[in-house]
């Protein structure tokens, strides 16, 4: 098994932290967390020009045509920002869903708009009880003579504020099929609520009495739709690892770099053996983080069986982040809780991230499933 990058990859790990540092800097981040929607800042833009909202879509769709690992050295840089967006929502776990379950007329209209950032297509998928199994989809899409009419309402929703379409999942109240239909963001009856206090404009999304053409429904039946969600997740998570698996690198990087430099009785509180203690655990757990995502999407690029990998992945990355985020506010103490510094945008990041697509717990459960404990 060989983790080492390609000349391409190490091409594109360092263009990507040239954009990050010059488009991304503190004060910028801390701009957007303020104003809470990021996609309508100029470095968002900048961004999608650069048309890697797409490396994981086809090259006949408009996109990249990357890897999946390609796609991780991307992440994982972007996530040292951290840099926000509906960078991972629409233009990966949205992408390969409609890759996985569209048809052809969708993937062509769709897709080449989601690459450039003119579409972006957001999953509201869990609901009140933030389930991530097929049971708990309870939104329901109604066949009233030919015109398809959905009721429900959506939570937790990453990037609602952002969307300019929901990929929501559906039950039909006859058939108990779960699917997915696509919503214009501004249709009558949709109703957006932002909910303070996490990253990426986390909303609450309401749907009544929503009008739904049949075109919009991916692969143009609610059979199957659950499936290829759920062959889209298995490839988005390794992505989303690597880039908590960034966010560590960063917090450990200005953890080492703080205790190098505050003084404390006369000298670097680095040669502190409890400061020392704080800096290993936090190497420790970016260490847990990277090897785990990348054998993952080394799995996926290699056609190998990939779930326990995938799994083991989430579960550990989402919990290196939070521990990462908390070893350093040891190292830093009070002045990391300060704003301006910078880091709190990875505690809140660490932590609104720990959920999304499962927490550790679910992954465990699954990860046990995948090597037949259970």
């Amino acid at each position: 098994m060989d983790l080492s990058l390609t000349a391409a990859q190490e091409m594109l790990k360092g263009a990507v932290r040239q954009f990050v540092d010059q488009e991304y800097p503190k004060e910028t981040l801390l701009e957007i967390a303020a104003a809470m929607n990021e996609s309508t800042h100029d470095s968002w833009h900048k961004l999608a020009d650069t048309g890697w909202l797409g490396i994981v879509i086809p090259e006949e769709f408009g996109g990249e045509g990357g890897s999946l690992t390609d796609a991780g050295v991307l992440f994982e840089e972007l996530g040292r920002g951290p840099v926000p967006g509906p960078h991972l929502s629409s233009g990966v776990l949205s992408a390969l869903t409609v890759l996985e379950g569209g048809n052809n007329q969708q993937k062509s209209e769709w897709l080449p708009k989601m690459c450039r950032g003119e579409e972006l297509l957001i999953p509201a998928i869990t609901e009140s009880d933030y389930g991530w199994y097929e049971d708990d989809v309870m939104s329901v899409l109604t066949d009233n003579g030919g015109n398809w009419v959905l009721n429900g309402k959506k939570a937790y929703v990453f990037d609602g504020a952002s969307a300019t379409h929901f990929l929501c999942t559906v039950k039909s109240p006859e058939s108990s099929q779960v699917g997915l239909v696509r919503v214009f963001a501004g249709a009558e009856g949709v109703k957006v609520r932002s909910l303070s206090g996490f990253a990426w404009n986390m909303s609450e999304v309401t749907f009544s009495d929503v009008d739904v053409d049949q075109s919009d429904v991916l692969g143009g039946t609610l059979s199957g739709g659950w499936e290829a969600l759920e062959k889209a997740i298995i490839k988005t998570i390794p992505i989303l690892s690597a880039y908590q698996t960034g966010g560590c690198q960063a917090v450990y990087e200005v953890s080492v770099g703080y205790s190098r430099t505050r003084i404390q009785f006369g000298t670097p509180i680095g040669r502190f053996q409890r400061v020392q203690d704080h800096i290993i655990n936090l190497v420790n757990q970016l260490d847990a983080a990277r090897w785990t995502s990348n054998e993952a999407l080394w799995k996926l690029d290699s056609g190998r069986e990939p779930y326990d990998s995938v799994h083991l992945a989430k579960a550990v990355s989402s919990e290196a982040y939070v521990q990462a985020c908390d070893h350093a506010h040891e190292v830093h103490a009070g002045v990391a809780s300060m704003t301006e510094y910078g880091l709190t945008l990875h505690t809140t990041a660490s932590r609104t991230l720990y959920t999304y697509l499962g927490d550790p717990r679910f992954h465990r459960h699954r990860l046990a499933e995948a090597l037949g404990i259970l």
